[in-house]
């Protein structure tokens, strides 16, 4: 039964970090303009915890430049 139940953690845990990634996918453009391969491939290597933050300081961006920096800086951490 505790295969069963970390199997299911794992497939939920793995759901939520798709549907983050989507969102701030969906989010972005809309703030800075068309996200290009490379910067959204950059955004889908992010940890969980890179996603939460990046969802509350991508309404300080006012540029796409700003989130090439930010993105820059989290491969530096």
């Amino acid at each position: 039964m505790e295969i069963v139940t970390n199997w299911m953690e794992r497939g939920m845990e793995q759901g939520s970090l798709q549907e983050a990634r989507s969102l701030i996918k969906r989010q972005l453009p809309r703030r800075v303009g068309e996200l290009s391969v490379p910067v959204i491939a950059k955004i889908d290597a992010l940890s969980v915890t890179q996603l939460e933050t990046l969802a509350e300081v991508l309404l300080d961006f006012s540029a796409l430049s700003d989130l090439e920096t930010w993105l820059v800086e989290q491969e530096q951490v």
